[in-house]
């Protein structure tokens, strides 16, 4: 075939494969002042994570510790990220040149994770492990046990905290207990997504009893016992003027309604949507609380629920523990184990109504995603 019936038809087929032909092709040829010099494109690193749910459903802690952090991270412009199906992973199915790719907690079944991590090995890709809660210590497994957890799942994150390159964790003292069993440990404290927890317009769609000031305790089903400690600070409790305080509480028992505290149900939806209807009807109640019974699972708490408070516009009264030792000097309310103590800092909170303006200062400016230092990033992208 004459050359130039031969250069045509590699023009055609690279017209069908690419959309355009080479811009060295003869036709393309021009004048060396009038070429463009193009610079190529730096690839983004690719980080791959496994978590629980898909699809923007996920648990609250998936949310809080990895999902809302990495979407960020993609919207910077700064990696491209993928959710990972760990079958697809082990099967080889995914061949994707992942830069790392991040665990979080139990995710994997107890037979995966050991194939997971030699996968990851034989490739070249660095596997870290994300935990937020004392896995690891006796007393930290029996207070799981009592929640019900299951023992395979205890065993999964033990051996993927284990295998992982690096571990990521929520405390300095969290960090203690698990720097034992990790080859690599960093603290990477919790922060907050401004897209969810910026204050707009408030709602009143919600039936609210009219003659009391309401109190917010929200957390998971391991605060059961934490909530016991509220009981005899909540009985008959008032305001100055008369008025009641009740204490309201989202989730932390399977309880129902009982004469110290009412238990409130919101709408169905995942931590996203939860968090946006909190925002909106936060109005609701004067000040949120946060007990801590002295026990060493809750030693390795973090100060999340200061942080979600201090967004709702809502003080902040605690339990005097590490946890939030650092919430402190920002004016969260520490009290100490004193049924009189505490009584004296919920009133004082309720008729303050507010929270103190270097707690909003501080999580505004460095407990926010994206402005909460560069640790998170690094550790996964270098």
């Amino acid at each position: 075939m004459p050359r130039d019936l031969v250069r045509r038809a590699v023009r055609r087929l690279r017209r069908a494969v690419v959309g355009a032909p080479r811009p060295d092709a003869e036709h393309e040829r021009q004048p060396e002042h009038q070429q463009a010099t193009a610079t190529p494109a730096v690839p983004l690193p690719v980080l791959g994570y496994v978590v629980a749910g898909g699809g923007g459903a996920h648990p609250a802690s998936a949310h809080v510790r990895v999902v809302r952090r990495v979407e960020h991270l993609s919207d910077a412009g700064a990696a491209e990220v993928r959710q990972v199906d760990p079958v697809a992973f082990v099967a080889g199915a995914d061949t994707t040149a992942y830069t790392a790719v991040l665990v979080q907690r139990d995710v994997l079944p107890r037979t995966v994770v050991q194939p997971f991590l030699e996968t990851a090995a034989r490739r070249g890709i660095r596997v870290v492990a994300e935990v937020d809660d004392d896995f690891f210590t006796v007393s930290g497994r029996a207070r799981l046990a009592r929640a019900e957890y299951d023992p395979d799942r205890l065993a999964s994150i033990d051996a993927l905290v284990r295998g992982a390159d690096t571990v990521i964790v929520s405390t300095p003292e969290l960090a203690e207990v698990v720097r034992p069993v990790a080859r690599h440990v960093v603290v990477v404290p919790n922060a907050l997504d401004p897209g969810l927890w910026t204050s707009g317009a408030t709602e009143d769609d919600d039936e609210r009893p009219a003659g009391e000031h309401r109190v917010l305790y929200m957390g998971t089903l391991t605060h059961a016992a934490d909530l016991e400690l509220l009981r005899d600070v909540f009985a008959d409790l008032a305001t100055a003027d008369g008025t009641p305080i009740r204490l309201e509480v989202i989730g932390v028992t399977e309880d129902g309604d009982a004469g110290w505290f009412r238990r409130l149900e919101v709408p169905d939806g995942h931590y996203p949507a939860f968090s946006r209807w909190l925002v909106a009807h936060r109005a609701r109640w004067r000040a949120g609380v946060a007990p801590l019974r002295d026990e060493e699972f809750n030693r390795a708490k973090s100060d999340l629920k200061f942080l979600e408070y201090t967004a709702l516009g809502l003080p902040a009264v605690v339990s005097d523990r590490p946890s939030y030792a650092v919430a402190e000097r920002y004016g969260a309310v520490g009290v100490p184990d004193d049924v009189d103590a505490w009584r004296a800092a919920v009133r004082a909170a309720v008729e303050r109504g507010a929270p103190d303006e270097r707690a909003e200062r501080w999580v505004r400016d460095e407990r926010t995603i994206g402005r909460d230092g560069d640790t998170w990033r690094r550790v996964l992208l270098g």
